[in-house]
């Protein structure tokens, strides 16, 4: 029996944003299909307006979807937390590395090489989008809660910001100018 594709669905119980307090909570689940969502955005982005041929929409969004799993097992650490010093971060890599070697385990050894490419950090462009994505999405959960009037979130969207600006992705800045302001709007506002 494997468990896998059970552990996937446990995805929900994990909550985000635990040392902030949120109007909306969001939990891993929630935050992976958003991060999907824009993985597909910013890879077709790059490939149909930017003419990157080598940019595979469907590819990133899938990585999307799993990219944060492992934290089923070790939950969501708050980056201030997480970045707090060199030695917290090398300590939470190695609980993600055993959360991941955990997760394989779960799978058929023949499929185990697939969703390793999800969890190990590299260079790749799809992992790169995945990253601007992951951001996008926290950024966005920022503009939501400053919109409902959560002051709470201001500081953690400057930063998210300013993370995202240094990125200097042709695909991310075409996001941001002709998508991102619709976030901010009302549902009559965006009609």
């Amino acid at each position: 029996m494997r468990h896998f594709y059970a552990m996937m669905a446990r995805m929900r119980l994990i909550g985000r944003w635990s040392l902030m307090a949120s109007r909306t909570s969001e939990n891993v689940a929630e935050h992976s299909l958003m991060t999907a969502v824009l993985a597909h955005a910013l890879a077709s982005i790059a490939r149909d307006i930017h003419g990157r041929a080598d940019i595979d929409p469907d590819a990133c969004a899938a990585a999307a979807v799993f990219h944060d799993a492992p934290e089923i097992l070790t939950g969501d650490l708050p980056t201030p937390v997480k970045y707090f010093s060199p030695g917290i971060r090398e300590a939470y890599r190695e609980v993600e590395s055993a959360g991941t070697e955990k997760l394989l385990s779960m799978l058929p050894e023949e499929m185990r090489d697939r969703y390793r490419a999800f969890w190990v950090p590299g260079d790749s462009e799809i992992h790169k989008i995945v990253h601007a994505a992951d951001k996008l999405s926290a950024y966005i959960k920022c503009l939501e809660e400053l919109r409902a009037g959560n002051g709470e979130f201001r500081d953690a969207a400057r930063l998210t910001k300013e993370k995202l600006d240094a990125m200097e992705m042709p695909e991310l800045e075409t996001f941001i100018e002709e998508f991102l302001p619709s976030f901010s709007l009302t549902l009559d506002e965006m009609e």
